[in-house]
């Protein structure tokens, strides 16, 4: 029987883990993804192709029913040098091609990745899952990853709430961070995080809060915005993660040519 979501107070899990290690959920994640585009009438996004699901270097955190049967909404960090090019280079690499050097500098500098992918179903619309709580989880996993900087895209309504978790809007690519896509009446701003493990950019209830899910990975917190609140029980610390190899990653960035 499908679970359902009270209105009053929704309770969900999310829960991260590497996307090799479950492919069955990545499935889910790569359906409803889809779905919520195609809705939107959004073209094909580099984001939403299922070349993710194979790749080492990618990381899964899903927004699910406590018993693990419905998928409510997803994200992912996907580190550059895993076996295919991060999305935000798939995405831009054609208007403006500094983003390749960018990616490798910065991943050979200290190990980068990207915060993308981000869906959430019309059930918990309003809740703060696809804008803020996802979010702030795609930077708190980061310190068990290993990697010191997030590149994103954001549509025009989510930059704000971007900075509020530590990112910036990035100048140094189109115009003055801003491209088109993926269709020509399509906003998108670059972003990029440049010290995940300080927070320095963060805003002190950003920062507060990322705080807390690094030190408290399974925690059980009522979270509010917009006079809406949700009862999420986070359980993001990634299992396996000791035979990820960031090291390995950094390698083979510096062997690209």
């Amino acid at each position: 029987m499908e679970p359902i979501l009270d209105r009053e107070l929704p309770e969900v899990r999310i829960r991260a883990f590497r996307a090799v290690d479950e492919p069955e959920t990545c499935i889910k994640y790569l359906e409803g993804h889809r779905h919520v585009l195609e809705k939107f009438n959004i073209p094909k996004v580099a984001s939403a192709n299922a070349e993710w699901m194979y790749n080492p270097a990618a990381f899964v955190f899903v927004v699910e029913s406590l018993n693990r049967e419905k998928l409510y909404g997803g994200a992912r960090v996907l580190v550059a040098g895993g076996t295919q090019p991060l999305p935000i280079e798939e995405s831009i690499g054609r208007y403006d091609t500094k983003i390749y050097e960018l990616v490798k500098k910065h991943g050979i500098e200290g190990g980068t990745g990207e915060g993308c992918g981000l869906w959430n179903s019309r059930e918990i619309a309003g809740y703060g899952i696809g804008s803020i709580f996802l979010s702030r989880v795609g930077v708190a996993i980061a310190t068990q990853i290993g990697i010191k900087t997030l590149f994103g895209l954001c549509a025009p309504y989510t930059v704000n709430l971007a900075e509020t978790i530590g990112y910036r809007v990035d100048i140094r690519l189109g115009n003055q961070g801003h491209f088109y896509y993926p269709r020509d009446d399509f906003k998108v701003t670059s972003m990029f995080y440049r010290d995940v493990n300080s927070l320095e950019t963060a805003t002190p209830e950003g920062q507060a809060s990322i705080m807390s899910l690094r030190d408290n990975p399974h925690i059980v917190r009522i979270e509010e915005l917009r006079k809406k609140r949700i009862k999420i029980h986070y359980d993001i610390e990634i299992p396996n993660i000791g035979s990820w190899s960031l090291e390995e990653a950094i390698e083979n960035l510096k062997n690209e040519k």
